[in-house]
């Protein structure tokens, strides 16, 4: 009898030990599964200016490599077609009327939840490092280890000799924000070198990098490698374009300068030379044997119109204006490589898809919706419809304006100055017939009207549309 109640007590003891044990280390074994985060973000890069894209000159293979290792969202889009505005809903999961980042003039609100919160309570490194550029000042941004960024040229910076700011400390050109790196001058490369070394020093748990590159915004100016590279290729213009639009219609607010053809081998040649630094940060995950553990996810903050519609830059509704490029790879959780998913994403759909692959529960708040059914194999589409928006930015000449986007029609509703729009993009997915005056689409317009101020309201209330 007595033999039995040691074996009994023994056992209890284990049982207790291991029960204590698991308790102790759960939060550890949960951080050793979570997967490491990259988040890669370039400015002005529209959705086929890529070789995957079947672009007819632009060099993007590491880009191409995402694609063929991951999935591409054939059909991803942001709400707002601006910089300050886009940037904001991939970081806080809502749309512009929410968060208030309403153009480039209105500020960011520090009340505002980012991904990185909920990513720096779940027990992970982070870090911000490049292209803030949203009013109201560099923030003290909550969530985040390491904040490197630049108000340089209004938050824009330049190409070369951007002086940066790190954690809050102001350094002079060339000096650089982490100990031992060692800067060109051109801030793409500079970017790269410091998110490198920032990937080196944090390999031993998991990490949240958000990489924001300032390429491919104006002036659209390639390293000294690629400058020049794409001079012979003969460039397409759309039809209702000519080569000096710039100078033409209001345009000239955009600064181009050149003729279009001589600014589009620019852009392609930033494009390509951001592409061959995302293609170092592929190489050092891969020989850190990172790559099978991490989510990397390359997307633009907006598309860019060269010339469609007699239009310049970004901020209409037009799908060159709205489109973008997003790719996304897991390879330990993607169940098809190289997969083209075609419902339509969006921007504010980054961080609840980040979270829920970290294991973290979104904010309630976040009206994105997660991608992650879709890196699991599942082909659903994730909306049926969704709200663009665009708050006037004074000096640009370009009309308040809202739009809502099924995946068959676009109904475009302007706050003044010209007339609404109604597009079929299954038959004119180049946009060039208005359709609002159609009279066998009239009830199809009412319908429009009604949802789109139906989903507005909703939208302004906090609510998912």
């Amino acid at each position: 009898m007595l033999g039995v109640m040691k074996t009994y007590r023994t056992e209890q003891f284990v049982k207790c030990f291991l029960l204590v044990t698991l308790t102790l280390l759960s939060p550890w074994l949960a951080a050793a599964e979570r997967p490491n985060i990259v988040f890669i973000l370039a400015d002005d890069h529209r959705w086929d200016a890529l070789g995957v894209m079947g672009h007819p000159f632009i060099d993007t293979p590491n880009l191409d490599r995402i694609a063929a290792e991951g999935v591409l969202f054939e059909n991803a889009f942001v709400t707002s077609s601006l910089c300050s505005p886009s940037r904001a809903s991939f970081l806080t999961g809502l749309y512009p009327q929410r968060h208030g980042v309403q153009n480039n003039f209105t500020p960011w609100d520090n009340a505002n939840v980012t991904f990185f919160e909920p990513l720096k309570e779940a027990g992970y490194s982070t870090a911000f490092i490049g292209k803030w550029h949203m009013p109201g000042g560099i923030p003290e941004l909550r969530g985040v280890d390491d904040f490197i960024t630049f108000d340089h040229m209004g938050g824009q910076g330049a190409y070369y000799d951007t002086p940066f700011i790190a954690n809050g400390e102001r350094l002079v050109v060339g000096e650089s924000p982490l100990p031992g790196v060692e800067l060109s001058g051109y801030i793409t490369e500079d970017l790269t070198e410091l998110s490198l070394a920032w990937i080196e020093q944090h390999r031993d748990k998991p990490f949240a990098l958000y990489l924001s590159h300032k390429a491919v915004h104006l002036p659209m100016t390639p390293s000294s490698g690629w400058e020049g590279r794409y001079d012979d290729e003969p460039v397409q213009l759309p039809p209702e374009a000519d080569s000096w639009l710039a100078f033409a219609d209001g345009n000239f607010k955009h600064f181009l300068w050149d003729p279009l053809e001589a600014k589009m081998r620019d852009y392609a040649e930033t494009a390509a030379a951001m592409d061959e630094q995302i293609g170092r940060i592929l190489t050092l995950l891969d020989e850190l044997d990172l790559a099978d553990n991490t989510v990397l996810i390359y997307a633009g903050d907006n598309g860019y119109l060269w010339g469609e519609h007699r239009l310049i830059d970004k901020r209409w509704s037009y799908e060159e204006s709205i489109r973008i490029p997003f790719l996304l790879r897991y390879p330990r959780r993607l169940v098809e490589p190289g997969r083209r998913h075609s419902s339509m994403v969006l921007n504010l759909d980054l961080a609840p898809t980040l979270l829920e692959l970290a294991g973290v529960a979104p904010p309630q708040a976040m009206q994105g919706k997660s991608l992650v059914p879709i890196i699991d194999g599942d082909d659903s589409p994730v909306r049926d419809a969704w709200i663009y928006k665009y708050f006037e930015d004074f000096p640009y000449p370009v009309p308040d304006q809202t739009a809502l986007r099924t995946e068959r029609y676009k109904l475009v509703d302007y706050k003044r100055g010209r007339r609404d729009e109604l597009f079929d993009l299954s038959e004119d997915p180049q946009e060039q017939n208005n359709l609002i005056d159609e009279p066998r689409l009239a009830a199809q317009v009412k319908d429009m009207r009604a949802r789109l101020m139906s989903m507005t309201a909703r939208i302004e209330q906090g609510k998912t549309p």
